[in-house]
Parts: C-alpha cells; sequence; structure tokens
C-alpha cells in the first residue's frame, strides 16, 4: 500500500509545532502514514522538547537551511510519498488519503490550493488564486508532495538555496509537467506579511522573483533577502 512520510523542517517553532502535530493525528488515517519527521536545524526555543512528547514522531537534527533539512528528512523517510509542510502550514482534514488518490490516479507530485490565517482583502485574493494551476501561483506555504522516486530523480531539493528552495523544485516539476492542485484548503499563518507589512513584503517577493527570472544567482537571492526581509 502506498504510504506517506511528512516531512517538517523547523527552527524556532515552539508557538506553531506541537498543534500542527496534533492537527495532523487528528485529520489523517494512521494506516496512511508511514512516518512523520520533523527536522531541526538548531532550535533555541524548546521547539524539541515539544515534539518529543509526541510518540509516533521522529525528531533528527541536521545543518540549518530548509533545503537541507528536507533532504535529510527525505533520506530518512520510508514512505513511498514525501509530504514537505511548513511548521504553520494546516492541511484540511483527510489530506493523506486526498494526496493518496491523487498519486493512484497517475499525479506523481502537487499541493493543496491555501487560505491565509488573515481577512486582508490582499491575502484573501492571494489565497483564491492558489487554486489555479498556474505555476506564478505556487509556493512552499502550500506544502508539496511528490513520490519518493520522482523526488530522487530530480536529485531533492537544490542546497545551494537558502531562501527559494520550494520555487527551484516546484520549476522542475512545472518543467517535466508533473504538479496537480487539490481544491481543499491548506491554512497557513500571514506571521510574515503582519511582520513586514503586507505591500513591503509582496514587492519584496515580486523581487525576488523577477531577480531569479533575471538569472540572479542563489547566493544574490539570499544576500537580498537577508538585507531586506529577515
Amino acid at each position: 500500500m502506498t504510504k506517506i512520510s511528512i516531512i517538517i523542517p523547523i527552527f524556532n517553532e515552539c508557538d506553531f509545532i506541537g498543534e500542527l502535530l496534533n492537527h495532523l493525528q487528528e485529520n489523517s488515517s494512521k494506516e496512511n502514514i508511514e512516518d512523520i519527521i520533523v527536522v531541526d536545524g538548531g532550535s533555541t526555543d524548546g521547539s524539541q522538547s515539544i515534539v518529543t512528547k509526541f510518540k509516533d514522531v521522529t525528531l533528527i537534527a541536521s545543518e540549518k537551511g530548509r533545503a537541507k533539512q528536507m533532504n535529510t528528512g527525505a533520506r530518512k523517510a520510508k514512505g513511498a510519498i514525501l509530504y514537505f509542510l511548513h511548521a504553520d502550514a494546516f492541511p484540511p482534514k483527510n489530506f493523506d488519503q486526498l494526496i493518496i488518490d491523487e498519486v493512484v490516479q497517475g499525479n506523481k507530485a502537487g499541493c493543496f490550493r491555501m487560505q491565509f490565517d488573515s481577512n486582508h482583502w490582499w491575502l484573501k485574493l492571494a489565497s483564491w488564486l492558489t487554486q489555479f494551476n498556474w505555476r506564478p501561483c505556487r509556493g512552499g506555504d502550500q506544502s508539496l508532495f511528490i513520490t519518493k522516486a520522482l523526488f530522487q530523480d530530480i536529485g531533492g531539493y537544490n542546497e545551494d538555496y537558502i531562501i527559494y528552495e520550494d520555487n527551484i523544485l516546484i520549476n522542475e516539476l512545472y518543467r517535466r509537467r508533473q504538479f496537480v492542485v487539490i481544491n481543499k484548503k491548506i491554512k497557513t499563518s500571514a506571521r510574515l506579511y503582519k511582520k513586514i507589512g503586507v505591500w513591503r513584503l509582496q514587492y519584496l517577493f515580486i523581487r525576488i522573483y523577477i531577480k531569479r527570472w533575471l538569472g540572479a544567482s542563489a547566493e544574490e537571492l539570499y544576500t537580498y533577502y537577508k538585507n531586506n526581509i529577515t
């Protein structure tokens, strides 16, 4: 039977990780989940102690960096399907069966449409647009499922990218025409928009997208992000 390995990279996620792990267990079937792997990049806020309270969750350590952490988790995963999930993103009820159904139908990779936990009109519009299978509407906060075989064939996440790593992999999936959007909502935190400001952060993200399109290197993208967003 096709089973799922859920992989969650974290760094100082004590405000979300416990709630997410409870959510995953309450909204999926144990028969569909091979393992849940939380990959910690050196948290200092007690996130690890929260994770260890969940007996069916594996906590592993990794060098910090989302791409490195997700690749580390993928190497440990035992399931035939990998499901990469941000710590502040809560997938819909029965997400596991929805993913398996897509893979059985021959769809080897994809995501859910997204809903921000915000009533800001722009974020509501951005959320609405994620139902369409258009490349510009994609991002890691919508989560990503992918068969392990396809993930390995691609070579996993490109660890040169400290940011934008999700988009690099998604670009390759679209190039291969291996992407589907499940029309159920994953609820994602708008915390960065609240911290930076909706319009400023959206502008900065657009700049990063354009920079990459014009050929900016992974280092150039990270420098821009570090100087303007962190």
